[in-house]
């Protein structure tokens, strides 16, 4: 976590002149460095992690949507999605970190760990589509 931390902080500091960050300048189909690769990496995964969240609202809205059509006693479908969500996140973050072992103090642990999320966060996120699918969406 730490080399993931100076690599970004190394790359926020640079600048061009004209006012644009050097990310804005990454080619993540063409990376060209460790640095870029780590960028690229962290950037895929915020964007799964924003479409898992998008999933996540749609699925928890249908399981609603669900629970308020059955009786009393068989409701919770809500309430299991959103433990199973809390669940799952732990889950996720330390199966990353350990994969991030296979290069554990190199520049390549962070790349390895973002890679790790954002693999594991598209899985969730087909899981959630397929819950919220097969419910009627």
């Amino acid at each position: 976590m730490k080399n993931q931390l100076l690599a970004l902080a190394g790359l926020a500091l640079v600048t061009s002149t004209d006012g644009l960050s050097a990310q804005d300048n990454i080619d993540c189909g063409y990376p060209l460095n460790q640095m870029e690769m780590t960028y690229c990496a962290e950037k895929a995964w915020k964007q799964s992690d924003a479409d898992l969240n998008a999933a996540y609202q749609t699925a928890m809205a249908t399981m609603r949507s669900l629970d308020a059509n059955l009786p009393d006693n068989m409701q919770g479908g809500a309430d299991a999605l959103r433990d199973a969500q809390r669940s799952w996140i732990p889950y996720r973050d330390k199966a990353c970190e350990a994969y991030g072992f296979l290069a554990r103090g190199g520049s390549m642990e962070p790349m390895l760990i973002y890679g790790c999320l954002a693999t594991l966060t598209v899985k969730r996120t087909d899981e959630l589509n397929e819950l919220a699918e097969g419910l009627g969406n």
